[in-house]
């Protein structure tokens, strides 16, 4: 008995000389995912100061907006999601923990066979033969190959992906929260411009009037004002209702019923932070739909190991022992004692291509988790690169637009004053009044580009969940 038991020792220990270094590898990242201009921009970056690395309260100066922030984190629906996706992970990483240690389980049985009396046993019992039995089961698989430490890196590797994927979120809905609620009150000024615009049509049409009764225009310059004005007039509508629709969005983002929001004004909107995008590497590490990718596809490489690692054998033990008796009153008893210690060492032969089939899908899998996390960098790189040319060209373009409106400005009030001393028509007033507020609209629309794109330029870099 001690020589069967040392034998069952003595196999292991040979076998775990081997260990698994032989067989699982170790997660590397791959050179060649991030290459050194990532970045397209016409100044490539020089250090590695990143506005990512700014809180978002830091970021936004409007209390009512951080506050409405605050609000998103705590209620969104997305966020807690990937709150209970983060638990359903953690649960999954502590279980794969402990997968390397014995498993114990302990039961109790009663037997009752009742036996014919011509067959073997019939013949000495009395037609019935009752045992009882009390026993523990402990088994145990040696982790010769490291396919349960693989196992457990992948899912640690998984549950750090939702973590990640719950700070991406929370990038995106900082963004998405900042975005809607600069939408608002681009909206609210366009908005306030366009009832002023239709005030100032409405006496406007009451001097073509009085110029029509005074014989300086006809009819036509008349209903050509009225139509102003009714354009207008419907252009408030259309906005009233996007700021209605806007609302509803944004309500949704709080998690909360669509309602009024509370707001400021845009141009009391100031970022607190200088335009800084660090070195394209630090996306690796500040971004966390590129952490996630990562993670990913240090899962992909573990599970891959763990597949390579079914072609080997594997070990095990198993013991059991306990009591056993055909008398329940001397069940717990030394001569009831009974003890049973099985090793085995498994080889697969054949098992119709199952395991090369697991493993080659594996390989597949892990490829296009690289694959994914290549795309992830590419993706990040040029969503950076698209909101540093759109802040340059929204920035451009205001100074000039803001021209543009002074000049058209210009013109209706010297068109409007030679059109009330006879000396241009109708015609020319009509057109530097629509000049003038399509100019002023889009003056508007122009400010919020440039806020969106910085907004859009810290959400790039991975700001918003620190």
């Amino acid at each position: 008995m001690k020589r069967s038991i040392y034998k069952i020792l003595v196999v292991p220990a040979v076998l775990l000389s081997l260990q698994s270094c032989f067989v699982a590898k170790e997660y590397t990242r791959p050179e060649e995912v991030v290459e050194a201009e990532t970045y397209r921009t016409d100044e490539l970056p020089t250090d590695t100061i990143s506005m990512a690395r700014i809180s978002w309260r830091e970021l936004f100066s409007d209390p009512v907006l951080t506050d409405h922030i605050d609000r998103a984190l705590e209620n969104n629906l997305d966020i807690r999601i990937a709150l209970q996706q983060i638990e359903a992970a953690g649960a999954y990483l502590k279980q794969a923990k402990v997968q390397d240690l014995p498993s114990l389980g302990l039961s109790t049985q009663v037997t009752h066979q009742q036996l014919a009396p011509n067959s073997q046993f019939g013949s000495f019992f009395d037609g019935s033969i009752s045992q009882y039995e009390a026993t523990a089961n402990l088994s145990w698989e040696a982790d010769i190959w490291g396919r349960i430490k693989s196992n457990e890196r992948a899912q640690r590797a998984a549950f750090l992906q939702t973590v990640a994927a719950h700070q991406a979120v929370k990038t995106r809905l900082v963004a998405n929260v900042a975005n809607l609620y600069y939408q608002l009150l681009a909206l609210d000024e366009q908005l306030e411009v366009t009832r002023e615009t239709v005030a100032n049509r409405m006496n406007s049409l009451e001097t073509i009037k009085a110029l029509k009764e005074a014989g300086n225009v006809t009819e036509v310059g008349v209903k050509q004002t009225e139509a102003q004005l009714y354009r207008a007039q419907a252009v408030v509508v259309d906005l009233e209702n996007q700021i209605r629709l806007l609302e509803n969005a944004f309500s949704i983002l709080l998690g909360e019923a669509p309602h009024a929001i509370e707001r400021t004004e845009l141009e009391d909107q100031v970022l607190n932070t200088q335009l800084k995008t660090g070195l394209p590497v630090q996306l690796l590490r500040n971004r966390p739909d590129v952490i996630a990718a990562e993670y990913n596809l240090a899962n992909a490489f573990q599970l891959t190991n763990v597949a390579r690692s079914n072609f080997y054998p594997s070990l095990s033990i198993s013991a059991t022992g306990g009591f056993q008796s055909l008398d329940l009153a001397e069940l717990i008893d030394a001569n009831s004692l009974f003890a049973t210690v099985v090793g085995s060492l498994t080889q697969p032969l054949f098992n119709r291509r199952q395991i090369k089939t697991r493993y080659e899908v594996a390989q597949a899998q892990q490829e296009i988790a690289f694959l994914e996390f290549r795309r992830a960098i590419l993706d990040a790189s040029r969503e950076v690169s698209d909101a540093l040319f759109n802040y340059a060209a929204a920035d451009k373009k205001l100074e000039i637009k803001q021209q543009e409106f002074e000049a058209y400005d210009l013109a209706t009030s010297y068109s409007e004053e030679l059109l009330n001393s006879g000396f241009a028509n109708y015609l020319e007033v009509l057109t530097a009044r629509e000049n003038a507020l399509n100019s002023q609209l889009e003056l508007v629309n122009i400010r919020y580009d440039e806020l969106n794109a910085i907004v859009d330029l810290y959400q790039a870099l991975g700001g918003g969940w620190q």
